[in-house]
């Protein structure tokens, strides 16, 4: 447990905010307290932004390997051409394969053990895309990798934490991947992620429904009460503390999400709508599921941030601080696992809340 972890840092798009947010954090000597930063990317381009930006006071060790990566300094491995131009606020086709090769290289290197973590800076969906990135975003990359099926986009901020049933998805086509299977799929893979990364004995976790009103007992949509509604009745089956449906607009507004230890939404921005208003600049998003942890900031490239000096890094720093505590919450789960002790539930009175809960939303009124 004492081990420092070796943090790789894909640096995302060249010509974004992603190395003022990277350098910003590295620019705290407590991380390299913590961790030790590697980050895959570019001298060359890491050097231009730093003048850009008139950070004079970071300093980072060039290496080619992970294995040269010594304690208390901040690194950076050369993954692109040196001839790569940085046109800030832009988005190439440059800057969407310098983002590939970095993502590429640090991936390879997490499967070898040579990194601990990952922490992937901001990416341009669409710049990056090629023959050999045809996905929508990193986590559908990074699930095909590690040859994932069961996997979910967890937002985590210190207010809530929000997993989504469907991702990237054109609205239009939102109802018809949700399904019976695949939200208890998700609900198993949230009720795990917070029990093992998280360090939540009995998790608790609010449903959504698909529609206004959470359909309305069938009037404004039958998905509630056809699939949504089963799936929550077999995850309790399975021993989940798992409620609701409930109606998104309501339940945020009353701040019912305060009494719940995670909320699955049915699809992107009714999930990370309310989240980003709650949690934009602290807010980190977690690739539950995998075999290995990966985070990034909750905010995209803020191309037109780029290069002003006006980007906070606290969602970046917030995302190498989660990836540390879910490494090191990952290894004391597995050593109580490994080691059982006789187990005594200072929480034995928890069920109980929840039927009270249970209770109190049925007569809640949105």
């Amino acid at each position: 447990m004492t081990d420092i972890i070796k943090v790789g840092i894909s640096h995302g798009d060249i010509n974004g905010i992603s190395y003022e947010v990277i350098l910003k954090t590295l620019l705290d000597p407590r991380i390299m307290e913590m961790c030790t930063p590697i980050i895959y990317g570019s001298p060359k381009v890491a050097a231009y932004h730093r003048k850009a930006l008139n950070i004079n006071n970071l300093s980072l060790n060039h290496i080619k390997s992970p294995r040269e990566a010594g304690p208390n300094k901040a690194h950076v491995l050369n993954c692109i051409d040196d001839d790569a131009r940085v046109e800030l606020g832009k988005s190439t086709s440059i800057a969407g394969e310098a983002s590939y090769m970095a993502l590429d290289k640090a991936v390879s290197d997490l499967q070898e053990g040579l990194i601990d973590v990952l922490v992937t800076a901001p990416i341009n969906k669409d710049n990056i895309q090629s023959e050999k990135f045809n996905f929508p975003g990193h986590t559908e990359f990074l699930a095909q990798r590690f040859n994932s099926k069961n996997y979910l986009m967890l937002m985590v901020s210190e207010i809530m934490k929000v997993g989504l049933v469907t991702t990237h998805l054109p609205i239009s086509k939102v109802a018809e991947y949700i399904t019976r299977d695949t939200i208890l799929s998700k609900l198993r893979i949230i009720s795990q992620a917070l029990q093992q990364d998280f360090a939540i004995s009995r998790p608790r976790i609010a449903v959504l429904g698909l529609n206004p009103h959470a359909g309305d007992n069938g009037l404004l949509g039958k998905e509630e009460n056809d699939i949504i509604l089963p799936a929550i009745i077999q995850a309790k089956k399975e021993g989940l503390i798992a409620l609701g449906p409930y109606p998104a607009d309501g339940f945020f507004g009353s701040e019912d999400y305060r009494k719940f230890d995670a909320i699955l939404a049915m699809y992107h921005d009714q999930g990370l709508i309310p989240f980003k208003l709650a949690s934009f600049e602290r807010g980190v998003n977690y690739t539950a599921g995998l075999p290995f942890v990966r985070t990034s900031p909750a905010h995209g490239t803020a191309y037109s941030l780029a290069g002003e000096d006006k980007a906070s890094p606290d969602s970046f720093r917030q995302a190498l601080y989660l990836a540390i505590d879910i490494y090191r919450n990952r290894k004391i789960h597995e050593e109580i696992s490994k080691n059982p002790l006789k187990k005594y539930d200072i929480n034995s009175n928890q069920e109980d809340e929840s039927v009270d809960i249970e209770a109190e939303d049925d007569d809640q009124k949105y």
